[in-house]
């Protein structure tokens, strides 16, 4: 676990604090977008649990949305559920996260942001999550994210085809 960069420590030190069984991996390549992590696993593009975050207007609270990496959030969908948001940029996703962009996990933020998990993971048996670095990914069953982050599902996602 030493071995890992920093932000994939703290990410292995929540996954052994709540005893779940598998710890990242860092990988030889990036896997800085979910094809590339797809690619690199060997898995379906839908598996990889991707981390988009969001800029809550009312209060500048990170919202991090979990979903499947061949679907696009809707951010009508996502304001339903938690008000205005906007983009957030690189130093945003930063300060709040303890994160950068490409190796965004869903737990071990800098700050507990605002969590939404996409009811289309739920297809899927196992998924893989950024470990808080570009190389670092860790598996786990779409209800872990439930367990590990305390967030609702919820329909979030475009309509496919849309």
């Amino acid at each position: 676990m030493t071995d890992f960069p920093e932000s994939t420590q703290r990410v292995a030190a929540a996954l052994q604090a709540a005893g779940h069984p598998h710890m990242p991996r860092m990988l030889d390549d990036a896997a800085r977008t979910a094809q590339q992590a797809a690619d690199v696993l060997g898995i379906l593009v839908g598996q990889v649990a991707k981390s988009i975050i969001f800029r809550r207007k009312s209060d500048d609270a990170a919202v991090l949305v979990i979903t499947s990496g061949d679907r696009r959030v809707d951010e009508q969908k996502v304001e339903a559920h938690v008000g205005k948001v906007g983009r957030a940029d690189a130093a945003f996703v930063k300060e709040r996260t303890g994160f950068s962009i490409g190796g965004v996990s869903p737990i071990a933020h800098a700050t507990p942001p605002v969590t939404l998990i996409d009811q289309d993971l739920l297809r899927f048996d196992v998924v893989w999550a950024a470990a808080g670095h570009p190389h670092g990914v860790f598996p786990l069953h779409p209800s872990d994210l439930q367990r590990l982050t305390g967030a609702p599902v919820v329909d979030v996602a475009q309509e496919v085809g849309a």
